[in-house]
């Protein structure tokens, strides 16, 4: 999340980008989001495929960040095997907790829950999810005593969006299903009154300072 702004797209090292990269490459810069989501370009990376497109967001609450992130899309023309299709989405999402809440031994599968719930809520087909929830926890001494314990959980994954007409995924709409995960992570309410789909975190760590 630390490298310099940028277009967030790849050229690709395979020639110009293909019709379908350039629709879901369009989706995602079109895309409608809830407003305390603050979604821009990254530089994409270059080597996981011939085609990419990055973005990285933040979960803004009273002008302070409570979550972040990074999205990428990932296009290969010719398919790939491990990823059952031509697109694959891989992320990056972490949040401060509480470490009591670090130390629930259900928080992996709440977490995991959050993004399955979030592309179940929205209707959205996908195929080989895979991806790790960590915890890690930060205990200050010496000079640093002062500082209260911290925690944070760290969710990283990836999946194959199905390919609609034309033979691009509805990049939007998984978008949109991973600022879910975000909002989720951040301890926001859901988007939609009396959504039900996913699991609320009772407790996390107050905002951080940006």
């Amino acid at each position: 999340m630390d490298e310099p702004k940028g277009t967030g797209t790849d050229p690709g090292h395979g020639g110009a980008p293909p019709p379908p990269f350039r629709a879901a490459v369009d989706a995602l810069r079109g895309a409608r989001l809830r407003p305390q989501i603050e979604v821009e370009p990254t530089p994409a990376p270059k080597r996981l495929a011939p085609y990419a497109h990055a973005l990285e967001a933040a979960v803004v609450d009273d002008e302070q960040d409570v979550a972040d992130g990074r999205l990428v899309l990932l296009h290969d023309p010719a398919g790939h095997d491990a990823w059952r299709g031509t697109f694959r989405l891989v992320t990056l999402v972490r949040a401060e907790l509480e470490p009591e809440m670090a130390a629930d031994p259900l928080l992996p599968d709440v977490c995991w829950s959050w993004l399955t719930g979030a592309f179940t809520a929205r209707g959205l087909a996908y195929d080989e999810p895979s991806g790790t929830v960590t915890r890690a926890s930060s205990h200050y001494f010496g000079g640093l005593s002062a500082r209260p314990a911290a925690s944070q959980i760290e969710i990283r994954a990836s999946w194959t969006p199905r390919e609609g007409r034309g033979g691009a995924p509805d990049a939007a709409a998984h978008l949109a299903a991973w600022c879910d995960l975000l909002a989720q992570v951040a301890g926001l309410p859901p988007a939609s009154p009396g959504d039900s789909s996913v699991v609320t975190l009772p407790q996390r760590r107050g905002p951080q300072s940006r």
